[in-house]
This record gives structure tokens, C-alpha cells and sequence, in this order.
């Protein structure tokens, strides 16, 4: 059984097409099938049905499937522990990030990633936890930090950080700096016309259960995912937001905006997670540690 081979079925049958999956490994549509059907060929076994909308796996394709990703991590621990005896740790390491953390996270943790694993490589996504949550699943994200994650038996999360949300709204114009403010009640806040995230976004969630507690709605005047895109609208009046300092620090013009409590306290949670079905490589539990220290020190008072 030749291990590209191998690699190549995983991938379609974890992304649930041939087309994702050749963009993925970055190799032709047409080699890609090729080697896949060659695999069966050798197995004398079906292992994908391919129809319009992609190729979901046999009963023996999920069972190879499960073989599949346990070879493919074997032989990645082993070339791992080979780098070791050289002296160094290689490999790759596929991150995702939160957008609003990724604007303060991804140039430390970059610097930090480099100067501890030189030989290693470093790839980040940035997208909604949902998403990246998927992506966890189909192998495409090795590590992701999640806003507000559920456990699901498939995922192994481990808590990173808790997060203040903030009412963010215009700054009055000859304000220089935000002068002491008492926290504005949630029954206040859902008042307000607000721009916020759609469906499933962790913070619209958090929002709207908080609520929903207290007996009131959010009256949603936009609807943008997009943490920019949010936050200049605020700037240009469309309403208040309610998003974390670091998402206001890390915008263009952070001196536009005026933040202030809430009552109770709005608190998202950040988790590391991955996959239980890929145990961590001594890379990526080396990279694991070193997103808990830059958090920690990106996100430390002052």
C-alpha cells in the first residue's frame, strides 16, 4: 500500500470531495482520482461513492479511513522523532484563529513559532468557531482556538482564556479619553440598535442567551460578520457592538471608539482544541504550549 495513495483517500474522504481535496494537497483533480482508484484496485474494494455533490466513503472506506489516519500519524511521530535525533523539530502546523484574535495573536505567535521550531512550518486560517470546529474534523486545522466551544466527544478542549465582551460605541467628538463609566444594564444595552454577528457566531449566541435570561431580545439594526466591518459601522452610527477590548485595540483606529461595561458581565470562553481522532505530534503539542504562553502574554493587563 503506497502511503501517498493512502494520504490522498483521507483527505477526499475527510473533506467529502476530490475537487477540496486536490486543492488541499495542491496535485492535479486527475492524479489524485487516478491514485485513489488505484488503491482500490489493490484492495480489491470500493471506498468512495462519487456523486454530485462529492464522495462520501464505503463501509470499507470508513474503515480504512480509521486505519488511515492512525498509519498517517505513525509516520509522521516517526519522521518527528528522526528530526529529534538531528536535533530538531519539524514538520507542519495547520492553526486557526478567531479573526479578532488573529490581528493581536498571529505576528507574536509567528516570531515565537520560528524561533523555537526554525525547521517546522507554520500555516493560519482565520474563521467563525463553527467553522473552524468543521475544519478540526476534516483534518484541514491541526490546532484552533474556539470561542464558547461545546464538547463533542470528537474534539479534546482544553481552556485558555476568558474574555470581557464591552458596549462599543462612537466616541463623542472632543471626548480625548473615556472618562470613568458605570456599567450599563444588559436590559439597556438590548435597547439599543445593535451591529452583531449573525448565526451561529459564538458572540451573537453569548448575547442572545444572556438575554434571553434577563427576559429581552437584541434589537439587531445590522447583521456583519466581519469584526472591521462591525466596528466602522459603529464609527459611521449604525449602532453599538459588543466585542471584546482586544477586537478594538487591534482595529485602525482603536481612539474612534468608546467602551463600556456591561451589567452582568458579558464573558466569552477561549479553548485550544484538537481532534481526538489525531493525537498531537511532539510539534504541534510544542506549538500548543507556545499559543498558551503568547496568549498570555498578548492578553495580560495592560
Amino acid at each position: 500500500m503506497d502511503l501517498k495513495q493512502l494520504e490522498y483517500f483521507v483527505r477526499v474522504a475527510e473533506l467529502g470531495s476530490f475537487t477540496r481535496a486536490a486543492i488541499a494537497l495542491d496535485v492535479a483533480q486527475p492524479a489524485l482520482s487516478r491514485q485513489v482508484r488505484l488503491l482500490e484496485v489493490e484492495l480489491r474494494q470500493t471506498l468512495l461513492v462519487r456523486n454530485g455533490r462529492g464522495a462520501t466513503p464505503t463501509e470499507a472506506g470508513k474503515l480504512l479511513l480509521e486505519h488511515g489516519r492512525g498509519i498517517l500519524h505513525q509516520v509522521e511521530r516517526a519522521r518527528e522523532e528522526l528530526g529529534r535525533v538531528r536535533g530538531a523539530l519539524a514538520g507542519r502546523v495547520a492553526i486557526g484563529l478567531p479573526p479578532s484574535l488573529a490581528k493581536v495573536l498571529a505576528v507574536p505567535l509567528t516570531r515565537a513559532f520560528r524561533q523555537q521550531l526554525p525547521q517546522a512550518s507554520l500555516s493560519i486560517s482565520e474563521a467563525l468557531s463553527v467553522t473552524m470546529q468543521e475544519w478540526l474534523l476534516t483534518g484541514r486545522l491541526d490546532i484552533a482556538v474556539l470561542y464558547n466551544a461545546q464538547p463533542l466527544p470528537e474534539l479534546d478542549l482544553h481552556p485558555l482564556h476568558e474574555e470581557t465582551l464591552w458596549l462599543v460605541q462612537p466616541r463623542p467628538p472632543g471626548l480625548a479619553e473615556d472618562p470613568p463609566a458605570a456599567p450599563v444594564p444588559l436590559e439597556e444595552v438590548a435597547q439599543m440598535p445593535l451591529v452583531i454577528p449573525s448565526r451561529p457566531n459564538a458572540v451573537r449566541m453569548l448575547v442572545e442567551t444572556e438575554m434571553a435570561a434577563i427576559g429581552c431580545r437584541p434589537q439587531v439594526a445590522l447583521e456583519i460578520d466581519g469584526v472591521p466591518a462591525i466596528l466602522e459601522l459603529v464609527a459611521d452610527g449604525a449602532g453599538a457592538a459588543l466585542l471584546s477590548r482586544q477586537a478594538v485595540l487591534g482595529s485602525i483606529r482603536p481612539s474612534a471608539y468608546r467602551l463600556r461595561p456591561t451589567l452582568p458581565p458579558l464573558r466569552t470562553r477561549l479553548s485550544l482544541a484538537i481532534s481526538q481522532q489525531r493525537p498531537a505530534t511532539l510539534t504541534q503539542q510544542t506549538t500548543l504550549e507556545l499559543i498558551r504562553r503568547t496568549m498570555a502574554e498578548v492578553l495580560s493587563p495592560g
